[in-house]
């Protein structure tokens, strides 16, 4: 378990790389997506040799940590701060842009609500990089260690399977009940 604090660069120095998941919560309240993300963020990150990392953004959410921790999570990065009190897009994705350039993350996993898709697009905007949105399956192609996104297309009756091969990091946001718990 480790704990980064966030805009602080003397503090302790965090694996870069890794598969990352956007802890969703509000007024404290975690959104059941994101232990579901960490699940699937487990099966990749065992997958590839990596840790599972978590971005807990918020004002007052330490409490949410030893949750993050029991559901699989390797290392938090905490943002905590009353300016983070309400989810805005602008602050929470300069927040996670920050984050990202410093830590580097192979994959970031967002949940597809209404939240998690303002911010994945925010994000992935800031960066240059592709997203895939509304994704139900998630794998790696381990010859390239590409994530392969698949989502419903064409009314639900084809899945497609989307890769990001030249951006990192690779992006997707995943529908909220079609994950495992761990």
């Amino acid at each position: 378990m480790q704990i980064i604090e966030s805009f602080d660069t003397h503090k302790s120095a965090a694996v870069n790389g890794g598969v990352w998941v956007f802890a969703e919560q509000q007024e404290g309240r975690l959104n059941s997506v994101t232990l579901e993300l960490i699940g699937a963020a487990g099966k990749l990150s065992d997958a590839l040799g990596v840790t599972v990392n978590t971005v807990l953004i918020g004002d007052d959410v330490r409490h949410i940590l030893p949750t993050l921790f029991a559901y699989g999570t390797d290392i938090v990065y905490l943002i905590d701060a009353p300016a983070y009190h309400y989810y805005r897009t602008e602050t929470f994705a300069k927040a996670s842009k920050y984050l990202i350039d410093k830590y580097k993350p192979e994959i970031l996993l967002i949940g597809a609500t209404t939240t998690g898709r303002d911010l994945a697009g925010a994000v992935a905007t800031s960066l240059n990089t592709g997203l895939t949105a509304d994704c139900t399956s998630l794998d790696i192609d381990m010859e390239k260690r590409i994530l392969l996104a698949s989502r419903p297309a064409f009314g639900g009756n084809i899945m497609a399977t989307i890769i990001c091969p030249d951006h990192r990091p690779q992006m997707a946001t995943v529908r909220p009940r079609v994950m495992q718990m761990s």
